[in-house]
């Protein structure tokens, strides 16, 4: 990818990173934008890290693994997607993120890929929402599922308030790495 394909912002913000592998990072969702967009789209975050596109109204959510890059976009509903490698470990999600009835639902033999499945819908749920102390285990909650290489879940977030909203989110398995997604 050209250094001119990316925006002057862009540019000034790498020069900052230390970190190589996060500026890779960065040069890779560039290199993604410009392959789905036929003009040119400039990324900003909202003061909670939330991505946005400066120049159209499209929605946007990105997340990164150490090996790929993922976006979703759509002009109007609000979404999230979160990828995240089957090597990670995932005790502390199964300690924090989850509900007791979501503990009482994990697969002995696939224990790891459902930890990483509920993880990634969790944060989906949570980038779609872009709220603010949201606990993982109490607000978010995912119905009983049993792993496959793809899928569907349907999920309910609970407001503060106790109002309620149901998502159905999609997921993939491949290349030992989980993808969830959720639109609308």
């Amino acid at each position: 990818m050209a250094l001119s394909s990316v925006p002057n912002d862009e540019l000034e913000e790498l020069s900052m990173i230390k970190s190589e592998a996060r500026r890779k990072e960065k040069l890779a969702v560039r290199a993604l934008l410009n392959t789905i967009f036929d003009e040119k789209v400039y990324l900003g975050h909202h003061d909670n890290g939330k991505p946005y596109l400066q120049n159209t109204a499209r929605e946007i959510s990105i997340s990164h693994s150490n090996r790929f890059i993922a976006i979703i976009t759509h002009p109007s509903e609000d979404l999230g997607i979160d990828i995240e490698s089957l090597d990670r470990d995932f005790s502390a999600v199964e300690a924090k993120a989850l509900s007791d009835d979501e503990l009482d639902d994990l697969s002995d033999s696939k224990r790891t890929l459902q930890l990483a499945i509920y993880w990634c819908a969790k944060e989906a749920i949570f980038k779609r929402m872009s709220l603010n102390g949201v606990d993982f285990a109490e607000q978010i909650e995912l119905e009983k599922f049993r792993p496959h290489e793809e899928g569907t879940l349907d999920a309910t977030f609970t407001h503060k308030d106790g109002t309620e909203m149901e998502f159905e989110l999609e997921y993939m398995v491949f290349d030992n790495h989980v993808m969830v997604w959720v639109v609308g």
